[in-house]
């Protein structure tokens, strides 16, 4: 029955511990729903938790608090009729790919008769037959991958679960791949009632999903949660399917706005409240990679629209977004309803030599970012402008994960060398200033804070 819910998550939240003890929260406050007849698809920037969130409702994790139902029943003690397919094909490479598909019921126990005949069928309808024999070494990427859809099928589950499964492949397969999928999936020639998609691909999402959810990060939570109007086949350049997609790259960019639907998207929404971060997280991208963008920006004028410039980039959301909300973050860009636009301290930058651009990028770096300008301070303090790293890691530690953390750092010591605020001794895993620095910083502190 359409719209019956399947797997249901009631406020489930997900910490990690530090040896100390401090919690950090992953996962804020959650609820979502995975309806029977709908493709759903997970979106958002990486660190917002969509893997972890696969795993508690799968029950390979468990949520630190709040409760997941399996058809309105706790999944403790239950056996959950379900499947995933990983981005990595995962498949036994000492077993050929009939073997490899009857793996999951050989471990339920059915008989070799049963099991075999269902393989093969699954096999012919995801289109493997004739290489029932070959092993894993033998396939191409977009065949393993199928092999993978066909093990996780063949248990015939109610949910498929699937974590970024296009992402390894070249851009020519993945879209073999999904269309294939998709007209399983309508065709109802495979006995699953819902699917569940993590991806990091917009148009991916836009493309197969009846329902997109997109979270925020720092802790992960739900921004919006939106179903899709259009019909199957759909149009990737239809003014619908790129308004859609440029609407969820404005949620994706400016994540303390409120979500609100694109004109032309009159369907009802559920949105977060836009709360939840306690700590401003670098942007991961290296100065280098936020140059590259600016130039690329004022070759088309000083503006762009986000989805036009990641699909002409053929950059996806963790390629763009880190690059573009640090080029933000610096005041070099300005980013409004899913479009991209050069500051005029984004063109003076760009103007600029070398060394005035060390400078420009040093000035907006203490100004825009909270951990530039805490280490910065921080060294200035001592007298010899030396402190370990790990001073720096027991402060981010309370609010990130350890991945995070050690990411923030490594983020920190590429800005900081790039516009001269600071420099890394790996040798001695330590912070300092070095000599022929120390002069101009400290003559032009009061330029700079």
């Amino acid at each position: 029955m359409a719209h019956e819910a399947i797997v249901e998550a009631r406020n489930i939240e997900k910490f990690y511990d530090h040896p100390d003890n401090r919690p950090v929260q992953v996962i804020a406050p959650t609820t979502m729903t995975v309806y029977a007849g709908e493709i759903l698809a997970v979106l958002g920037p990486s660190g917002s938790g969509k893997s972890t969130l696969l795993r508690i409702l799968t029950g390979l994790s468990k949520a630190s608090a709040g409760q997941v139902l399996w058809h309105g029943k706790p999944i403790d003690n239950q056996s959950l009729n379900v499947s995933i397919v990983f981005q990595s094909f995962a498949l036994f490479p000492w077993l050929n790919v009939l073997e490899n598909v009857e793996a999951p019921l050989k471990a339920r126990a059915m008989d070799a008769i049963r099991r075999r005949k269902r393989s093969l069928k699954i096999l012919e309808t995801v289109g493997l037959d004739g290489f029932e024999a070959a092993y894993p070494k033998e396939l191409s990427g977009g065949m393993k991958q199928r092999v993978g859809f066909a093990r996780a099928l063949v248990i015939e589950p109610e949910v498929l679960f699937m974590d970024e499964p296009f992402s390894a492949l070249d851009v020519l397969t993945a879209e073999n791949l999904r269309g294939e999928l998709l007209d399983l999936w309508r065709s109802q020639s495979i006995p699953t009632r819902a699917i569940y998609m993590v991806t990091h691909n917009i148009e991916e999402a836009v493309l197969l999903a009846d329902r997109i959810v997109v979270l925020a990060k720092n802790p992960g939570r739900i921004r919006t949660d939106l179903r899709v109007p259009l019909p199957h086949p759909r149009d990737r350049k239809s003014a619908e399917f790129v308004q859609l997609v440029d609407h969820i790259y404005k949620v994706l960019t400016q994540p303390d706005a409120t979500p609100e639907l694109a004109p032309a998207v009159s369907v009802p929404q559920i949105t977060g409240d836009g709360k939840g971060a306690k700590f401003q997280m670098l942007p991961h991208a290296r100065p280098g990679g936020i140059n590259g963008m600016l130039e690329i920006l004022s070759d088309r004028g000083g503006h762009d629209d986000l989805y036009r410039l990641a699909e002409d980039l053929t950059f996806e959301i963790d390629d763009l977004l880190p690059i573009v909300e640090a080029a933000s973050l610096l005041g070099f860009v300005r980013v409004h309803e899913g479009d991209v636009e050069l500051t005029t301290a984004g063109r003076e930058y760009l103007e600029a030599d070398m060394a005035k651009r060390k400078r420009l990028f040093n000035k907006a770096a203490l100004e825009g970012a909270v951990l530039m300008r805490q280490i910065k301070r921080a060294l200035e303090s001592k007298s010899d402008r030396r402190l370990p790293a790990e001073f720096f890691h027991d402060t981010l530690d309370e609010h990130f994960s350890e991945e995070e953390t050690v990411r923030q750092i490594e983020t920190a010591i590429h800005w900081g060398r790039y516009a001269d605020l600071f420099d890394y001794d790996a040798g001695s895993d330590s912070f300092y200033i070095s000599e022929e620095n120390r002069p101009a910083i400290e003559d032009n502190d009061s330029i700079w804070v």
